[in-house]
């Protein structure tokens, strides 16, 4: 397998579960969501061949993703313009206002919450296991079973608002 067909199939793989991280650091945003996942899969293309498979290439991506969020938050935007014809194109999801509303809410309710806790929940919103979860965070997944049911309890409570 060519690495532009490895890059390809991790891209579809993976966009959709990058974007909707990257819109849950960004509370929603999405234009500065899609400009940090065009950044994140020039990493992911740049450093491809150094991936070391000592861990599932997800882990390995969110991880790139997560440090791109913070270092897009910490850090005054700038845009670079890089060319992206590598890229495969993604389908569009469909669009539903209520949906969107209630996204909208919830991403402002996680907005609220600590680096950390942003992370375990967009990551198990995303259908990521627990023993992955704990990997990128770096914690136990006892650890990580208690953090989840306080996350819960504090956005249960935030929505309701």
């Amino acid at each position: 397998m060519t690495k532009k067909e490895k890059f390809t199939a991790i891209y579809r793989q993976q966009h959709s579960k990058v974007f909707r991280l990257c819109k849950g650091y960004f509370n929603g945003e999405e234009e500065t969501a899609n400009d940090t996942v065009q950044e994140i899969f020039i990493k992911v293309w740049q450093h491809l061949d150094s991936f070391r498979n000592e861990s599932m290439i997800s882990t390995w991506i969110y991880r790139i993703s997560v440090n791109c969020c913070l270092l897009h938050i910490r850090k005054p935007f700038v845009k670079k313009e890089v060319p992206l014809g590598h890229l495969p194109d993604v389908a569009q999801e469909g669009y539903n206002p209520m949906l969107e509303e209630q996204l909208n809410k919830m991403y402002g309710c996680i907005g609220r919450l600590e680096e950390a806790e942003k992370l375990i929940i967009l990551l198990l919103l995303e259908g990521v296991e627990y023993s992955e979860i704990a990997e990128v965070v770096g914690i136990s997944e006892n650890t990580l079973r208690v953090r989840i049911h306080r996350i819960k309890k504090t956005l249960a409570t935030c929505v309701k608002l």
